[in-house]
């Protein structure tokens, strides 16, 4: 029965990915976490600019870096395989988590990506088209942006 062992791997993913996402909402401006947590799972940086940058749409929009770009290309290029075999309805909830994850090692982005899901698709064109052009055919989808729903 590998089919319901990718189900439950998803599902719990999932699950960790919100439960992750509600622990870094706790450290909100507006209720900062605890200064003495001195630990980051972030590998590549991401920030925030209030005004925007040359090329994007939409203020607020984050600046990441190419590390980051390259470090979702790889956290998709295993898992196309796996969308294949799963279909696109297991395959969408994936993607979700995936980015889900990626965007909160690189500085809990998961908002920002949230308002700008396109993010994800111009990152991945950008870094790795390859990869993109597989994943939006096993997933069926237009873009990745659509299959976001996080």
């Amino acid at each position: 029965m590998p089919h319901s062992r990718w189900i439950s791997r998803s599902t719990l993913l999932l699950a960790g990915v919100f439960a992750a996402a509600a622990l870094t909402a706790c450290g909100s401006e507006s209720n900062p976490a605890p200064t003495g947590s001195a630990s980051s799972t972030t590998s590549a940086p991401a920030t925030s600019k209030p005004g925007g940058t040359a090329g994007t749409s939409k203020p607020g929009t984050p600046e990441i870096s190419d590390a980051a770009a390259a470090q979702l290309c790889d956290m998709i290029r295993p898992e196309l395989s796996n969308w294949r075999v799963q279909g696109p309805t297991l395959g969408k909830i994936g993607l979700n988590a995936l980015v889900h994850e990626w965007a909160l090692r690189n500085g809990g982005i998961n908002g920002a990506v949230l308002a700008d899901k396109p993010v994800v698709d111009r990152l991945t064109t950008k870094s790795c088209a390859d990869v993109h052009k597989q994943a939006i055919e096993a997933l069926e989808l237009p873009d990745l942006a659509a299959g976001l729903a996080f």
